[in-house]
């Protein structure tokens, strides 16, 4: 394994650094449907130079019907090797509200051992902010590279494992809107009901961010707020969301912070609340 890298780099960094053998910047941008917005058509309209567009709906599971799930180690291996990605390649993930998926790339590279990961803080907004140049169109097609993962790493969890930590009253943070978390509002994801894992806690992922900047918080700011949200951060904690995306960011900023004890539930609500066989709890809190 190489030397890893810092989880987040800034713009300001990136825009002196850019064109860096051995780096590779992707758009990891994802709109759900509900949005009107097409992330591969904004692509092409613009995005940091020489970047490659990683389609999250590609690299995953072809198998799961729910989209964006967890893919395994062979598709994930030729999917990024296609982009010119391999062992040595320093990724730097990026997306174009700041940051809301983007986490999720540093996450899947870490889950298969790939510590040479980094996300752009604040994402394509602080990329324009520090006065970084945008390219139209298509890139050039990367010359492919090999991938080789390792053995994935305890950073996943499934729908059983969760029902088991909630079963025993272990810590569960979920990263929806509280009015999601609370059932008050209906949530994203047709189909689904209303509510949360039973003994979850809430800390809205957007709650881990400047709101101006799309930057991450301090380090220190980024753990008071978790340990506000009723979570010891020194304990295991299992990390959930709407569909696996915005718990990344729960995971990162946990990283950042210095705690490595967590999981993140792949499946998340959009698993959840769509089988009547596991059960949801709401609330007006």
């Amino acid at each position: 394994m190489t030397d890893s890298v810092p989880a987040i780099v800034s713009a300001e960094w990136l825009v002196a650094h850019i064109g860096t053998p051995g780096a590779v910047v992707v758009d990891a941008t994802v709109h759900l449907p509900d949005t009107g917005r097409d992330a591969a058509a904004e692509f092409g309209a613009g995005h940091i130079p020489g970047a490659r567009f990683l389609d999250l709906s590609r690299v995953a599971n072809p198998d799961n019907p729910l989209p964006r799930k967890v893919p395994g180690p062979e598709l994930f291996a030729r999917e990024v090797g296609a982009l010119g990605i391999g062992n040595d390649t320093h990724v730097i993930a990026y997306d174009t509200p700041g940051l809301y998926s983007a986490a999720r790339v540093w996450w899947l590279f870490r889950l298969y051992g790939h510590d040479r990961v980094s996300v752009l803080d604040g994402g394509l907004v602080a990329w324009k902010a520090a006065g970084g140049a945008l390219q139209s169109g298509d890139s050039a097609a990367p010359a492919a590279k090999t991938f080789v993962p390792a053995a994935r790493r305890d950073r996943l969890a499934l729908w059983p494992e969760v029902l088991a930590a909630s079963n025993a009253g272990a810590q569960i943070l979920d990263a929806r809107t509280k009015g999601r978390f609370s059932g008050t509002e209906e949530d994203r994801y047709p189909g689904t009901r209303n509510g949360h894992i039973p003994g979850s806690r809430n800390l809205y992922w957007g709650d881990l961010l400047d709101k101006e900047s799309r930057r991450l918080l301090p380090a220190a700011d980024i753990e008071s707020r978790i340990r506000a949200a009723g979570i010891d951060p020194e304990a295991p904690v299992t990390l959930t969301c709407g569909s696996g995306l915005t718990a990344c960011i729960l995971a990162l900023g946990l990283h950042l912070s210095g705690h490595q004890d967590w999981r993140v539930y792949d499946g998340s609500w959009d698993e959840w609340g769509r089988r009547q066989d596991l059960p949801v709890e709401s609330s007006q809190g």
